[in-house]
């Protein structure tokens, strides 16, 4: 035995000497950039996995990271020490204490030393003591989001206006930043290039004004839905390197305060004026006539036309990449003159539009990639067929186009085989054939929407099932749909990542058992009103490992038990969930403690407020 273990050895030796291992032939500088090309999650998990010296390779390459779990920080700034970014969104347990014991030892805080953006994001118990951390230990700080931080106030933000490098910031519905606390933000960060206050309501003119005296290098600026007036716009339009505004339901402004930034803001590119209730088409015409190089116009819900003076500018705009006028009257002449003067058009957004001019759109906006037609009644197959000239089509929003049939959805898959994203929200006239035309032209498709389409059965999902690359599927209310057809999807779907199937009540457990086993990488599952029983959930929950957000509102064939069970299969996963709410009282406290200590946000749902 021992002759033999000898005589093994040595051929396994003699062996590695003809066939050298591969890391002596490629040196780590070609490792390195073969890691460059592998831009899927999935391919840089396998590498890692080959040997520790690749393991060593994707920590030094790394150069993002998001975090799920809190307590694995330590464990993972020590593996990856050159990060650019850090997202702790997914921590919202995440505190001044926290950040204090992170980033107060030496040897976390060398793997801070060039993070330039931090992901902060939902964490809500985060003060100005953890602020004051984080401006110390990250010097080369560029880029930080508060936004959804419901306890950010006014001292927060002083401790913040210490990081004097910042050029982005968010701070989306921080509610208790005033004036104040801005006024400390700007005068001590004025570098700033792109802030959001979107929903940050207590900001007022003053602090625009301010804002706009001492960040002058602002490029992108978010002030949607502040109550702010005319008098912000004046002085936004002292901003000459402004390139971007935002200003969604503004109401308190009108035309006369558009027309301050006609004179002003030279770099302007785009413009969002949508549910500004008080903006006409005159006072978009001010802001059109002042700037030729605009690039992208919404208009969304703020008026009922386009005025023929307005049509008329909009077609000079020869870089003119985007418009969206959703719920205004657009003409097929306003289209067609639009179309055969702005060639540069890859998006164009025209739901809640009365509007026939499709034909127009397939001859003269060949480059369109983006295309929302959503609830536009005059769209029909003829349009469509007409549409599918525009090959370039990524993304196609046809929701609630009730006089679309399988007809015309299959010019589309035949033409537009680089589609990424396609929406049939409600569109009764699809079927299994439509499908079909899809998945054989459409092999890229990421995002499919076939919620109520109530023709479609296990024969339509069984063409989708080809669909390798699908991402996003939602399918509810699908009655015609089976176990069989769910099968076929969780075998050929490998991407699947986000599956939607509330109200698909011809599915039974032997559909779910097969997602459980085929689908282990959904991050996001809708099962509510689902005929699944209790060791079917139980499976699924815990087979699903990369699953971060559950809704389980309604299942009337599952225990208390059951869901008790399948909760502590899952728990340490979880960040989100939707249950109905009688199950607060019945679950057991240690349970949702156990949820609420791992971050895992539950909405709790009234029988009456279930809707479709």
């Amino acid at each position: 035995m021992t002759m033999t273990m000898m005589m093994m050895e040595a051929m396994v030796a003699k062996a590695s000497v003809r066939f050298p291992s591969i890391l002596t032939v490629l040196t780590e500088d070609l490792l390195l950039r073969i890691l460059d090309m592998l831009i899927e999650n999935s391919h840089r998990k396998s590498w890692s996995l080959v040997c520790k010296e690749f393991l060593r390779l994707e920590s030094i390459h790394r150069r993002s990271l998001r975090v799920f779990r809190h307590d694995s920080l330590p464990r993972l700034l020590r593996r990856y020490q050159f990060l650019d970014l850090l997202d702790l969104s997914a921590c919202p347990c995440v505190d001044d204490a926290t950040m204090a014991l992170l980033f107060g030892s030496p040897y976390i805080s060398f793997s801070a030393r060039w993070i330039k953006t931090l992901v902060l994001s939902r964490t809500s118990a985060l003060r100005s003591g953890g602020l004051e951390v984080v401006v110390r230990s990250f010097p080369c700080l560029q880029e930080i989001d508060l936004s959804y931080c419901c306890g950010f106030g006014d001292r927060d933000a002083s401790a913040l206006s210490h990081a004097q490098g910042l050029k982005v910031l968010k701070l989306v519905k921080c509610l208790r930043v005033t004036d104040f606390g801005l006024a400390k933000i700007v005068v001590g960060c004025v570098k700033l290039e792109n802030l959001s206050l979107k929903w940050c309501l207590k900001i007022t003119d003053l602090g625009i004004e301010l804002l706009s005296k001492k960040c002058t290098a602002l490029r992108i600026l978010d002030l949607s839905y502040l109550k702010v007036t005319n008098k912000s716009l004046h002085s936004i339009s002292s901003l000459w390197r402004l390139e971007v505004l935002y200003m969604v339901g503004c109401s308190s402004v009108d035309d006369d305060g558009l027309h301050f930034l006609s004179n002003g803001n030279p770099s302007l590119q785009c413009i969002d004026v949508s549910r500004c209730n008080n903006v006409s088409s005159r006072g978009l015409l001010s802001v059109v006539r002042g700037h030729k190089g605009l690039h992208q116009i919404t208009t969304g819900y703020s008026f009922s036309e386009l005025s023929k003076p307005l049509v008329y500018k909009l077609s000079e705009l020869r870089n003119l990449k985007s418009i969206n006028v959703y719920a205004a009257g657009v003409s097929d002449w306003s289209l067609e003159i639009i179309g055969n003067n702005c060639k540069h058009l890859v998006e164009i957004g025209l739901s809640k539009c009365a509007e026939m001019g499709l034909g127009c759109l397939g001859s003269c906006c060949l480059l369109l990639e983006e295309l929302d037609l959503t609830d536009c009644m005059g769209v029909n197959d003829a349009g469509l067929e007409q549409l599918s000239r525009c090959m370039d089509l990524l993304c196609l929003k046809l929701g609630l186009c009730m006089n679309i049939s399988d007809k015309g959805l299959s010019h589309i898959g035949h033409k537009c085989t680089k589609l990424l994203e396609l929406d049939l929200y409600r569109c009764k006239g699809i079927g299994d054939y439509g499908l079909a035309a899809i998945a054989s032209g459409c092999k890229k498709l990421k995002k499919l929407n076939i919620c109520y389409c109530v023709e479609i059965s296990d024969e339509g999902l069984k063409h989708l099932s080809t669909l390798e690359e699908l991402v996003d599927l939602e399918m509810r209310s699908l009655l015609k749909v089976t176990s069989v057809g769910l099968t076929a999807i969780a075998v050929g779907c490998k991407s699947l990542a986000e599956l939607d199937m509330k109200r698909c009540c011809g599915v039974c457990d032997a559909g779910f058992w097969a997602l459980a086993h085929y689908s282990p990488n959904i991050r996001q599952i809708n099962l509510s009103q689902c005929r699944i029983s209790d060791v079917a959930l139980y499976i699924a929950m815990g087979k699903m490992k990369c699953l971060q957000v559950a809704k389980l509102v309604h299942l009337t064939h599952v225990s208390v038990e059951g869901f008790e069970l399948a909760l502590r299969a899952s728990c340490i996963r979880l960040k989100k969930l939707k249950l109905l709410s009688t199950l607060m009282f019945l679950l057991s406290s240690e349970l949702l403690q156990v949820l609420q200590a791992r971050g895992c946000k539950i909405r709790w749902m009234e029988k009456a407020l279930i809707l479709d």
